[in-house]
């Protein structure tokens, strides 16, 4: 892995962990083994810096969605494998987490990609959604947007409260509960 990965990797883990304004240029070079010069060789500063590292986890982030949403099965099963597949739950979403940062929020620039991410994750559950409604799985009159951005929420909201209970349990209780909801269509 060259510098430039070394830099994004570890912004990545240290914008996760302490968010934006937690994460100093100096952490991300000493958790990088990089020299302040390699960073501003490959970056303009701690914005451009974390811009690349907001995108690399929303890319890993949709990847990892779509390989789960694409498997073979029907939609209710791919949309259970995607909730319940393994996550550090107690570290909360990478990408959610960004969006409960007051700094993040309010510089267009580094939100832009969070609100694309989970823009195009509703997107892409609505489709499956969609897709299991046209095969009859579920009813005909079911709002997939609705439903998918139910899903997001839950998603999100769960990372939430077991971070505030220090224990996963409220994550996965949220999850069966929006997963009860699906199975009762």
């Amino acid at each position: 892995m060259g510098t430039r990965d070394q830099l994004v990797d570890s912004a990545r883990e240290l914008l996760w962990e302490r968010g934006y304004v937690g994460t100093s240029p100096k952490a991300i070079q000493q958790r990088a083994g990089a020299g302040q010069g390699s960073m501003y060789h490959h970056f303009a500063g701690k914005k451009d810096l974390a811009l690349a590292a907001v995108r690399r986890s929303a890319g890993e982030l949709l990847a990892a969605a779509d390989a789960q949403l694409r498997a073979p099965g029907t939609a209710v099963e791919r949309i259970t494998a995607y909730l319940r597949r393994e996550r550090e739950v107690l570290k909360g979403c990478p990408i959610g987490r960004l969006a409960q940062d007051p700094d993040v929020v309010a510089d267009p620039v580094l939100r832009a990609p969070v609100d694309e991410t989970l823009t195009r994750l509703r997107a892409r559950l609505a489709e499956v959604l969609a897709e299991g409604r046209d095969a009859g799985e579920l009813p005909a009159t079911l709002d997939t947007a609705a439903l998918a951005a139910t899903i997001v929420a839950v998603l999100q909201g769960g990372y939430v409260l077991a971070r505030a209970a220090n224990r996963p349990e409220p994550f996965d209780q949220a999850v069966s509960g929006v997963l009860a909801l699906l199975a009762a269509h």
